[in-house]
């Protein structure tokens, strides 16, 4: 136990409480590509933290905005009362957009986005007069948060098991996107388009009168980094938009340049009609998500309601909150200043070659995927799936590195800040760890 910090009261989340407080794995400072444990070990943080600090960590820039914001104005409510930050950070994001998605309402997490753009779906159905439209569609694999409605869309099964019954019961899930034939690919891979035709299934089953939106990740992140199969984001928008159900993406893991471009929506040029985000909006400096959605949603919604009535009844109390937009602003300029975006998409071929050659021959590695900065190996399961997996995370943090797992699956999600050398170092560490299973 460590010999410095109580362990006891703290209730961790996604964690086994009982096995970490018996050998604690606490980090006390980060900078750039490294955090450091309370031993003093330096760390490289092959995932961002979790999938936040795409700017690397502890930028003085963002440091100061929060400072000197918290000085300024600390708190403001944003019902029916507001502060300059919060506007021209969502006039920021607009242009940084999709063309068309250009209204932004805030939240505080990825967990609140996708449970906002849930009901922004159905408030925008009931505006124009299809209050029938209550059904969701969503993926199995599928992570949106975990809140209420999140978890109800949530196709990973631990997450589900005792709390999937709760909330919405009203959500189909189509297959997710992996196949067996798309082994050890690293980019799009070629089979899988016709998996999107489950969502055309489900309409003949439901009605379309009766489906509000599909949820997506464009990649499945915490699933293992599942990439789509070309043509299947494609084929998904198209039917969508032929029976007027709202394609909404779950940007929160890929958005901000993870893979290669502001959204994932731009790299694989498929135009959602509602995206939500958070993570890197403010580098993880402060908590903080947002929702995206097209103009014409905003105005349904809001020009349904009589003139000086509340138009959409939802919000939390840090919504836009003053520190947050401070962080976001500057975490959005170091991107555009430092070209972090483009910088991702000139270093991917680099990175996931890498990774493929340094993992791929490793017997205990069944499978490797990715695109952009971001990537995922499966291993080997042993008798109880997923403490492979947890057994690596843990090898790793002792031997000089973070890495995010979930189950047997393995997600590199480097800071977009990454050097080539720092990249040839994650892969050697990481390959020597395995060597060891």
């Amino acid at each position: 136990m460590s010999q410095t910090t109580p362990l006891e009261n703290h209730w961790m989340p996604f964690t086994p409480n009982r096995d970490f407080k018996a050998r604690p794995r606490l980090t006390v400072k980060a900078a750039g590509m490294y955090y450091w444990s309370e031993a003093g070990t330096q760390l490289l943080d092959a995932s961002a933290g979790l999938f936040c600090c795409a700017a690397g960590h502890c930028r003085p820039e963002i440091t100061a905005a929060i400072q000197q914001q918290a000085q300024t104005l600390d708190y403001v409510p944003h019902f029916q009362s507001a502060h300059p930050l919060s506007f021209t950070l969502a006039e920021k994001l607009a242009k940084l957009l999709p063309t068309g998605l250009d209204r932004i309402f805030f939240t505080n997490s990825g967990s609140e986005s996708i449970d906002t753009a849930i009901k922004i779906a159905i408030a925008y159905f009931q505006a124009k007069g299809q209050g029938a439209r209550q059904r969701f569609i969503s993926r199995e694999r599928a992570y949106h948060g975990v809140n209420i409605g999140g978890t109800a869309l949530g196709g990973m099964t631990n997450n589900r098991r005792i709390f999937g019954g709760v909330g919405l019961p009203q959500v189909a899930h189509l297959r997710h996107t992996w196949l067996a034939e798309n082994k050890f690919t690293l980019g799009q891979p070629e089979q899988g388009k016709e998996l999107a035709e489950d969502l055309q299934r489900f309409i003949t089953l439901y009605g379309a009168e009766n489906i509000a939106a599909c949820f997506v990740e464009p990649i499945a992140g915490s699933t293992g980094v599942l990439v789509p199969p070309k043509g299947y984001l494609e084929r998904l928008r198209e039917i969508c938009t032929q029976y007027g159900i709202l394609l909404i993406f779950d940007e929160v893991i890929t958005g901000f340049g993870r893979t290669g471009k502001a959204f994932a929506a731009d790299s694989f040029g498929v135009t959602p009609d509602i995206i939500t985000m958070a993570k890197a909006l403010t580098n993880g400096a402060v908590p903080m998500g947002a929702v995206a959605v097209k103009r014409d949603i905003y105005d349904t919604i809001v020009n349904h309601a009589p003139e000086g009535v509340t138009e959409f009844f939802h919000g939390y109390t840090y919504s836009g909150h003053p520190l947050a937009c401070a962080a976001a602003h500057a975490t959005l300029d170091i991107y555009q200043q430092e070209k972090l975006f483009e910088r991702a998409s000139e270093l991917s071929a680099y990175f996931l070659e890498t990774v493929f050659n340094s993992l791929h021959d490793l017997p205990i590695i069944t499978d490797i995927r990715g695109y952009g900065l971001l990537a995922g190996f499966d291993l080997a399961p042993t008798a109880q799936a997923g403490m492979r997996g947890a057994m690596l995370q843990k090898e790793l943090f002792w031997s000089g590195m973070h890495l995010k797992t979930t189950g047997d699956a393995g997600i590199i999600s480097p800071a977009l800040i990454i050097e080539k050398t720092q990249i040839d170092q994650l892969c050697q560490l990481l390959r020597d760890v395995l060597k060891r299973f």
